[in-house]
């Protein structure tokens, strides 16, 4: 495969009358991805990686980025919604699914809503069930270039992360940062960053494959929540990954693509 075949294009598509921006590369079975809590942050490595056998499919979540907020999105379960509706109107049948964090949130809100939209679900470090041991990280006590420096395990030593992160941010990255936190703010800040009914609601999604993804040292959710994953999804797998934090893809990224490789086959 050439290396333009899998170079990212962003469009725009609209959900009856709301708009939602995509970005889409690769190519072979879709891929939906869904983005953290500060948003899209970039075609990256891992990205890249992935595109080379799978179509990535990654919406930005409205109030993020390029896509315009909405005012009645006031929950998870609401942009849960919002997303199935996206994948039925545009024939993504039992799709896989990678999401980051706030997006592993939402993807098993969606997987509680509808089962059947999804093949196979793929969770990094997601918030949404509150931990055993520990606590989620205050994204709002601290700025976002503190709060993304504290999901990296050795800073100094990521290369990407200081490719992304390492400079000075632009006063647009900056506005971009807080807008997300905005909205944050609006779809999950009380109880924080956590559906106190996901873990009973998952049950009825415990035959579908899942796979958990941890960094052992995650500063931002604790690694032990992974086992409360499980014990709502009995059969999820667990891959745990030693002197890492809360973004594998960026500080094991052959690790983390080798892992979602091999679970989905490709």
């Amino acid at each position: 495969m050439s290396t333009d075949s899998i170079q990212p294009c962003e469009r725009q598509v609209l959900i009856d009358e709301i708009p939602l921006m995509l970005v889409e590369g690769g190519r072979g079975a879709p891929l939906l991805v869904l983005h953290d809590e500060l948003g899209y942050p970039g075609w990256l490595a891992w990205n890249a990686s992935l595109a080379e056998h799978r179509r990535l499919i990654i919406p930005m979540a409205p109030g993020f980025g390029r896509s315009p907020g909405l005012d009645w999105l006031s929950s998870l379960r609401d942009l849960a919604c919002l997303y199935g509706r996206f994948l039925r109107d545009n024939g993504f049948d039992r799709v896989d699914v990678l999401g980051f964090s706030l997006g592993g949130w939402l993807a098993a809100e969606m997987a509680v809503n509808w089962p059947g939209q999804f093949a196979r679900m793929m969770l990094v470090a997601p918030m949404g069930i509150k931990p055993s041991e520990g606590e989620i990280l205050d994204l709002f006590m601290r700025s976002a270039p503190e709060y993304l420096r504290a999901g990296i395990c050795q800073p100094a030593s990521c290369a990407e992360y200081l490719k992304l992160y390492g400079r000075q941010p632009t006063q647009p990255q900056l506005e971009q940062w807080e807008e997300a936190r905005a909205q944050v703010a609006r779809l999950a800040w009380s109880p924080y960053m956590h559906n106190p009914s996901l873990p009973s609601l998952l049950r009825g999604v415990r035959s579908m494959p899942t796979l958990l993804v941890w960094g052992e040292r995650d500063a931002v959710v604790p690694a032990a929540t992974a086992r409360r994953y499980q014990e709502s999804i009995p059969d999820a797998q667990i891959a745990l990954l030693r002197e890492c934090g809360h973004r594998p893809e960026i500080e094991r990224t052959q690790e983390f693509v080798n892992i979602i490789r091999q679970f989905i086959g490709s």
